[in-house]
């Protein structure tokens, strides 16, 4: 059997989740790996009229749930050095954010400092959910989702379906979704990584996902040089004469081409030198150089991710100094460096970038001289369309619930306000739910 001669459909494909595996014995790997992600990158269709395509954003992950109190501290509170009073940080060495500033940073961000003072970073603190959960998996899968059962696609994955696909008529007659296609061109979202995370799962389109470039191609000619040069014809030929352009067959060509061609785009633009000094040893810094290089390339991707662990700091913590510190000091310089190389390309007043992880820690330190999972944190969000500053009030560290503290701002506003308000989208469709966007975006 042909085996280009797969019994469904491009839809029932695109829909059951069915990957090339009964392809497997000649269509590479990565294709199989990308297939749900791969738009008709040659064809260059045009968006939705009306979705700024020049809009981009970028979501940090910070993952192991990021110790808030300890990232923006309310020095100004008693309480704070009372509940921390092995971990605090001595108030004049917090780096503080104003002079009527009731918190500010801690002492290894003096990059993102920087970027305070320089306009381009707003600070929502008390962001959490309703019954926050502790658990890192399920709350992750919330902050993913954005739903509160943690089950469901990603609200990236579902911008993304809403916002980079057409509508058609099936077989019945009814408006159903045709293959997903990227506008322009190109892939709609790509997260720096060995596995994509959960946010960016939809229905229609998959993201593609990748931690080094240089292995986002056809392993092929590894094997054997003589595989390279029949590969290469093969994929580049398109849908050859005689094949039905709208059948599997026709469809598989055309994956397999543009699985080469956005290969080809993105391994190029990631070789570019960055134009900005990214910290050495980050492997923050190194995915965010890898992001500025596609943008700088104008690849038309709309969402990137990048993730960053190591913050379930249960012992050892630290102050001052310690863990946290350092993993505080990678994230401010990456980021600082990220802003610095798209203001030299010209870029920075495309890009929004958004951190967050999935919980913050306890008031009170613990026993080892750390701090135990908790609720509510901050987030940061870093551009020049950004409303600068610290935009609401710290939680209150009297009134808690049961030694955590009491979320402010629920999370999909934020998500909402970043779908509105910049990437020009629905966002009661998207996240299922009526958010109230929390004002973080400076007017036009």
């Amino acid at each position: 059997m042909n085996p280009l001669d797969i019994a469904f459909t491009r839809r029932a494909f695109l829909f059951r989740g069915i990957t090339l595996a009964s392809a497997a014995a000649t269509v590479p790997h990565f294709i199989q790996a990308s297939a749900f992600g791969l738009p008709h990158a040659v064809e260059g269709l045009s968006s939705i009229p009306g979705v700024p395509e020049d809009h981009i954003l970028v979501v940090v992950q910070l993952s192991g749930g990021n110790d808030g109190l300890n990232t923006v501290i309310p020095y100004t509170n008693p309480t704070y050095y009372k509940a921390r009073n092995g971990i605090g940080i001595a108030k004049d060495k917090v780096l503080k954010l104003g002079r009527d500033a009731t918190v500010g940073l801690h002492p290894s961000m003096t990059a993102l400092n920087r970027l305070y003072d320089d306009g381009v970073l707003g600070i929502v603190q008390g962001v959490g959910y309703p019954n926050p959960n502790r658990s890192h998996f399920k709350s992750m899968d919330i902050w993913h989702t954005a739903d509160t059962t943690g089950t469901g696609t990603g609200w990236i994955g579902r911008y993304v379906d809403s916002e980079c696909c057409g509508q058609g008529k099936g077989e019945s007659g009814k408006p159903e979704p045709q293959d997903a296609v990227a506008p322009g061109g190109g892939q709609p979202a790509i997260a720096i990584g060995g596995e994509a995370p959960l946010a960016m799962h939809g229905s229609k389109i998959q993201p593609v996902s990748f931690d080094n470039a240089d292995l986002f191609r056809w392993m092929g000619k590894d094997v054997h040089n003589a595989l390279a040069e029949p590969y290469d014809r093969i994929t580049r030929a398109g849908v050859v004469q005689g094949v039905d352009a709208d059948s599997n067959a026709g469809f598989l060509m055309r994956t397999a081409l543009d699985a080469q061609v956005s290969s080809e785009q993105i391994r190029k633009a990631v070789s570019q030198r960055a134009l900005a000094n990214y910290p050495q040893g980050s492997d923050l810094a190194r995915q965010l150089s890898m992001v500025g290089a596609m943008i700088r390339a104008g690849l038309k991707t709309r969402v990137y991710y990048v993730t960053m662990g190591g913050f379930d700091t249960h012992a050892g913590q630290g102050g001052e100094q310690g863990r946290h510190s350092q993993l505080l000091g990678q994230v401010a310089a990456a980021l600082k460096a990220f802003h610095d190389d798209l203001k030299e390309q010209g870029s920075d007043g495309r890009v929004l970038t958004m951190t967050f992880s999935e919980f913050g820690r306890r008031v009170f330190q613990n026993a080892s001289q750390g701090t135990d999972h908790g609720t509510a944190s901050q987030m940061f969000l870093m551009g020049p369309m950004i409303k600068p500053g610290v935009l609401n009030d710290h939680p209150s560290l009297d009134d808690l619930d049961n030694g955590d503290l009491k979320y402010t701002t629920d999370f999909r506003g934020v998500y909402a306000a970043i779908l509105e308000n910049w990437l020009k989208a629905d966002s009661k469709t998207i996240l299922e739910g009526n958010f109230k966007p929390v004002p973080i975006i400076r007017k036009a």
